[in-house]
């Protein structure tokens, strides 16, 4: 048997396969010859999904079986038809016909009893056909081995829209579930827009694979989905399936770290759904973009401190946050270290900090390592207070209680969007659903500030 690599390969001799591309048509592999049968793939835009996904895995799939019967769904009956098109170029090249001779498509008028349009191919002499239907489009009687279903949204605006997915849930459950029988499969590559949208519904109802390891499908049960998430900016803990290191790009001559990153400054929400397959919903966000910003620091300034809590677990960040109050006691932040380098490192980092900032009073959180840390920063910086303590409080029940002063008592620089690119897509996107977040340490270090400056936690050092 051809290994679906080697076809895609064949059928499009220029086909640019990156690693995470082998990675990719691998799980299309495992996929087409029945060994998953439910599959969740998102990625960005641009990398590629609907090459594999929707032109070729279908050509590939009747391939190895010419009597199955596929569906290809998109938000478009127009965007379906143009995938069926291009399958059906596919099937038609000198390249398929070598690999597959036994899959063949009406040509011109002939054979005259078998349909060839932009929206339904016949197999000849066999049972199999492609169908194409756009989201909300009928299927009425047709019976369905394998659903493909490639960006039921169009974009952000429908996704965001209540009614539209709403209307795609719908669809769902009344048109592609009642197609399918006790075999058939169903693959689902989207960019995500909103955390309700199809696989953010699936996810709460069915059972979920995310894949870490190709072990992963050794036992999987029958109505588990795989699920396969490609962050354009490596984030998450490496794994066997994505070993990336954290900050590094997923296809870096196409889309280079440096582009990406431009990109979430423009717009972290919108970076996290499409570019990181993170969604989150502006109505579920615990601070959104509502910090205030500030251009001088005002004349009354009373307190120069320096609040850090270091890194709870291996790709957790340290985050050390330098900050200046007034006499109202407003909070303005004045520099920052959020990093997931070592201790060591992270050590010197602050260190300078607290030196370039002139810095009196440094707080640093016993938990984790805190307190060997403190003792690095009192050797390193002798003209800096600094102090350590035991931090016993529940971190939820402190960043959520404290959410709504944070955002009215704390002033970042202007400009820290850009300067410090990766705490504030961290806080901006940041969500009111505790367990959805990945990362608590820059949420944590403020709620530190609040309850230690305006609500009196530790006593007030002033050296001015």
């Amino acid at each position: 048997m051809t290994e679906f690599r080697d076809f895609a390969v064949g059928v499009y001799p220029f086909l640019d396969l990156q690693p995470f591309h082998e990675v990719y048509y691998r799980l299309l592999q495992a996929f087409a010859e029945g060994r998953v049968r439910r599959l969740m793939i998102t990625m960005p835009p641009q990398h590629g999904k609907s090459v594999g996904a929707t032109t070729l895995l279908p050509a590939y799939m009747l391939g190895l079986n010419p009597d199955m019967r596929i569906a290809i769904a998109s938000y478009s009956a127009s965007l379906a038809s143009k995938f069926n098109r291009r399958v059906q170029r596919i099937i038609d090249s000198a390249e398929y016909a070598a690999i597959f001779p036994q899959t063949t498509i009406k040509h011109g008028s002939r054979p005259a009893e078998y349909v060839r349009t932009a929206d339904e191919v016949e197999i000849i002499g066999r049972d199999g056909a492609l169908l194409s239907v756009g989201r909300e489009g009928s299927l009425t009687g047709n019976r369905v081995d394998c659903f493909i279903l490639d960006d039921l949204y169009k974009d952000a605006m429908e996704a965001n829209s209540p009614l539209i997915r709403e209307n795609c849930w719908e669809w769902y459950t009344s048109v592609v579930r009642t197609r399918m029988h006790n075999t058939s499969r169903e693959i689902i590559v989207f960019t995500r827009w909103h955390e309700e949208d199809l696989i953010g519904t699936i996810g709460r109802l069915e059972p979920i694979v995310d894949l870490c390891s190709w072990r992963d499908l050794e036992h999987l049960t029958q109505d588990a989905w795989v699920r396969l998430n490609f962050e354009a900016l490596k984030q998450s803990p490496a794994t066997e399936i994505d070993p990336r290191q954290p900050g590094e790009s997923l296809w870096e001559e196409r889309h280079g770290r440096e582009l990406l990153l431009s990109k979430r400054r423009l717009d972290p929400l919108r970076f996290e759904c499409m570019y990181q397959g993170h969604p989150s919903s502006k109505e579920g966000l615990l601070y959104g973009d509502n910090f205030m910003e500030y251009n001088e620091l005002p004349r009354d300034i009373v307190r120069w401190g320096n609040y850090t809590d270091t890194a709870d677990m291996g790709d957790d960040y340290l985050c050390s946050i330098c900050y200046a109050v007034d006499s109202d006691g407003v909070a303005y932040v004045r520099d920052v270290v959020y990093s997931r380098e070592p201790m060591e490192q992270t050590e010197r980092l602050v260190a300078d900090m607290l030196r370039r900032t002139a810095t009196r009073f440094a707080l640093v959180e016993s938990n984790n390592g805190g307190r060997g840390f403190a003792r690095v920063l009192r050797q390193r910086c002798p003209m800096v207070r600094v102090e350590w303590f035991h931090q016993s409080g529940n971190k939820e029940a402190r960043i959520l209680s404290n959410s709504s002063t944070v955002v009215h008592m704390l002033r970042f620089p202007s400009g820290w969007r850009e300067r410090w690119s990766e705490l504030y897509t961290h806080l901006t996107t940041y969500r009111r659903k505790y367990s959805s977040n990945r990362w608590h340490d820059a949420p944590d270090v403020l709620t530190g500030i609040v309850e230690k400056e305006m609500f009196g936690g530790v006593r007030k050092v002033a050296f001015l």
